[in-house]
């Protein structure tokens, strides 16, 4: 089956509500588009047993997320930003970091109302891949979360798509807007194309509760 190559090494940043299927939709997208796929709660959870969710904790995760978003499109290589981009000096500086790595970047809001996305977080099953490494919410942390998300701006570069479609459905649109941009075109499978593989990541022990022994994270 063929994949879409970018042009460019391009970065996707996912923007959406808890529960909107911003993992589920990267991880799919990943086996369609020739990227790697950074995703924060898999990280948080390969260094730290417990989890926290506390300010040093975040660090640590956004830190490594950054510095392997870095070495990635540095090298060519695409990558889909799988963390809620809430915040717009959070998204401008990614924005930045890709600018300096000469790669294009684009926000993808997956859109779902407000209850249907409680209604998933609040099932999550460990047992399911998508919910492996994610927490359920309470309804207070899920309000919360939402209050500190800001929408992006008319000058960002986004594309809306739901988070209730099918993933066919989401796919041929983003590859419509890619296409459009010309960012991509199709390429064999098989190419010789640079493929993200384990990265070995040294946590600041003074940063957060780290389990020293799961250091190496696999980026599929």
């Amino acid at each position: 089956m063929a994949k879409v190559t970018p042009v460019k090494p391009l970065l996707i940043l996912l923007y959406g509500y808890p529960g909107a299927g911003k993992t589920c939709f990267a991880r799919q997208l990943t086996e369609h588009l020739n990227a790697a796929h950074i995703q924060g709660d898999r990280i948080r959870a390969e260094l730290f047993e417990k989890p926290q969710y506390n300010r040093e904790e975040n660090h640590v995760v956004n830190s490594l997320m950054n510095y392997m978003t870095g070495e990635f499109l540095s090298t060519g290589v695409s990558v889909i930003y799988d963390t809620n981009a809430m915040r717009t000096a959070q998204r401008r500086a990614l924005r930045n970091m890709a600018a300096k790595m000469h790669a294009e970047t684009l926000l993808l809001w997956l859109q779902i109302d407000e209850e249907s996305a409680f209604a998933r977080v609040s099932k999550r099953d460990r047992r399911r891949s998508d919910d492996r490494f994610s927490q359920p919410l309470d309804r207070t942390s899920f309000e919360q979360l939402n209050s500190g998300m800001q929408n992006p701006l008319a000058s960002e570069q986004y594309i809306v798509i739901s988070g209730k479609h099918v993933f066919n459905t989401q796919r041929s649109a983003v590859l419509r807007r890619l296409r459009e941009l010309g960012l991509v075109v199709t390429t064999d499978a098989n190419s010789q194309v640079v493929k993200p593989g384990l990265v070995n990541i040294v946590p600041n022990p003074m940063a957060g509760r780290v389990d020293m022994s799961r250091r190496n994270i696999v980026i599929r």
